[in-house]
């Protein structure tokens, strides 16, 4: 079978991360985990990768692109697993990042209900709150929900 101690085949790592095998296959294409090849041609990877793959999961349910991923397991030498010290340096990476993806969340959450920022005119209370489209001067898009600045900002504390 050409399996070493502390190897998983890429059937057991997909049961164990519950990530499909064609997604673990992906993920090597793209450089996010690693195996080596037995003599038969089959993939085989170190039990650490399981950790690599929970990353990758996180990352993608919190939205950060793969190609970021990527970039930051890059800084990992010899594609060694993270320990804690990497994954305090990771998440000050992510972290203003993963700030401003909160606020859109709270927006979408909080304001979507009752307008899209203006600029849209299709809700009743946009002709009121934005008549003759008055915001379109300022610029393109939801001109209540970005700053000048271009960030995010809640209705009325738009600097």
């Amino acid at each position: 079978m050409d399996i070493e101690p502390g190897e998983l085949t890429v059937g057991q790592l997909s049961q164990r991360s519950g990530v499909a095998i064609s997604a673990l296959h992906f993920y090597e294409r793209q450089g996010l985990i690693v195996s080596r090849r037995t003599s038969g041609n089959q993939r085989r990877y170190k039990r650490d990768t399981l950790r690599r793959v929970a990353l990758v999961r996180i990352a993608q349910r919190v939205g950060v692109p793969l190609a970021e991923v990527a970039a930051i397991l890059k800084l990992l030498p010899d594609n060694r697993t993270p320990t804690r010290a990497d994954w305090e340096r990771i998440s000050e990476c992510w972290q203003a990042e993963l700030d401003r993806r909160i606020v859109h969340l709270e927006q979408l959450r909080d304001d979507f209900k009752d307008c899209v920022g203006c600029g849209c005119l299709s809700i009743d209370r946009c002709a009121l709150a934005n008549p003759h489209d008055t915001l379109a001067t300022t610029g393109a898009g939801p001109r209540r929900l970005v700053a000048t600045t271009g960030e995010p900002c809640h209705p009325g504390k738009c600097a």
